[in-house]
């Protein structure tokens, strides 16, 4: 089911291409080592509940000995956010007079970001429906930039005796930034824990039907808010917008690239929304929290530019959706809930945002079912005509690239468990 199983005394990430210390925007990149990091104590780990709780009759998973989830990770308190900035932006040589004025979005709103509170939830959150399902395994967090620290979440299951670990990651996309970056940093991370492990991951889940209906549900919601205003309401998508060299990538080795994938989902969401309000809502997808030099070109229009034409269109309301997150952290609540917001009110628009995935109960069925594919006891299932992504990546699968012709190289071995894995 899952293939020849190969444990290592290092960690199982392979790359058939040399490894490349070069940052996007060319620089060298520059490790950072364990004892560079700032640490706390934090839980990572979320015991799986009680049998008697959720199902009597759930048994410890024969196939994993725990799920992984694989978060960004974000600063706590104020002190927290220019050390957090560093690890986000190292190697690129940023000074902390530069991150301090970045660091203002955090500052906003108490120097913590929402993003651990919302995985924290999510990692609850998923246990609980893991176990209703007969999975009784623990479910840890392990963030790329800030505690928990991928390193120690690893580290922490292996001295606990865990070696066969599913991995999910916190963005439902396929792409360098929210696949390959994170195989990247777990398999630096794993070569520096004792033992065996053997790291799978579950595939990209835009396309599950839990996901699309939790994003329904919210759609719905938001222009219900509205009232009346929500009968002439227009529905704007937002995700993350990436360098358009990245979205060439994102399709060299898979059936839709990063914005194609994003496209199906809108579809499918404002399809589904629709037929729940009794009519036909004009929609389309924009981007938002653009970074990096002003040369580099990056998917657009963005959200604040693409509302301004709309009300020199003679739109009068808008519903944002941002589907491109799967909870509200800062790209949500500062770029959308307070930029886009701000826009909205100058432009005199009426204006719903629309909730995240989230913990909805139908989210967390489409991130059980993508558990289940992975363990070999479900069936691949889709909504809309993209098909599931494969269980494995091929070696270039989203390569990390320099330039317009989408020409580059992994930056550095990747996780690919048993068989290989997303």
């Amino acid at each position: 089911m899952f293939g020849t199983m190969v444990l290592r005394k290092l960690n199982p990430f392979v790359t058939s291409a040399a490894p490349s210390d070069t940052a996007l925007d060319g620089t060298r990149a520059e490790g950072r080592s364990a004892t560079d990091r700032p640490r706390r104590a934090f839980g990572v780990i979320a015991e799986a509940p009680s049998t008697a709780a959720a199902n009597a009759t759930a048994e410890p998973s024969r196939d994993y000995d725990a799920i992984f989830l694989a978060g960004f990770g974000g600063p706590r308190v104020p002190e927290d956010v220019v050390p957090f900035l560093r690890n986000v932006t190292a190697g690129r040589g940023i000074p902390d007079s530069r991150l301090e004025e970045v660091g203002e979005h955090y500052y906003l709103f108490g120097g913590r970001s929402p993003i651990n509170d919302q995985v924290e939830a999510l990692r609850d959150a998923l246990a609980q429906a893991l176990l209703a399902e007969g999975i009784d395994l623990p479910v840890v967090v392990g963030n790329r930039n800030w505690d928990p620290y991928t390193e120690d979440a690893l580290r922490d299951l292996a001295e606990s005796g865990a070696r066969r670990i599913l991995t999910v990651i916190t963005a439902a996309y396929s792409s360098y930034s929210g696949c390959r970056q994170y195989r990247e940093d777990i398999g630096i991370q794993a070569e520096k824990v004792e033992g065996p492990l053997q790291i799978d991951k579950v595939r990209a889940y835009f396309n599950t039907q839990g996901f699309v209906d939790a994003n329904i549900d919210a759609v719905v919601e938001a222009y219900e808010s509205l009232g009346e205003q929500g009968t002439e309401a227009d529905l704007v998508f937002v995700t993350h917008s990436i360098p358009t060299t990245m979205e060439k990538a994102s399709g060299a080795s898979r059936p839709a690239t990063y914005s194609e994938q994003h496209l199906e989902v809108a579809g499918l969401v404002a399809a589904g929304a629709e037929e729940r309000l009794g009519r036909e809502l004009p929609w389309r997808l924009t981007f938002c929290s653009r970074s990096g030099a002003p040369h580099v070109p990056w998917l657009e229009p963005d959200v604040n530019d693409e509302l301004e034409a709309m009300a020199a269109a003679g739109s009068t309301a808008v519903v944002l959706s941002p589907i491109g997150f799967i909870s509200d952290h800062m790209e949500v609540v500062y770029d959308l809930d307070t930029e886009a917001t701000a826009t909205a009110e100058r432009l005199g628009l009426g204006f719903a945002r629309a909730a995240t995935a989230g913990t909805h109960p139908r989210f967390l069925d489409g991130l059980v079912q993508v558990v289940k594919e992975r363990m070999g006891t479900a069936e691949p299932s889709v909504c809309g005509d993209l098909p599931a992504w494969g269980a494995t990546c091929a070696p270039d699968c989203c390569f990390r690239t320099f330039n317009n012709e989408g020409i580059g190289r992994p930056k550095a071995p990747t996780a690919t468990g048993v068989g290989g894995a997303r």
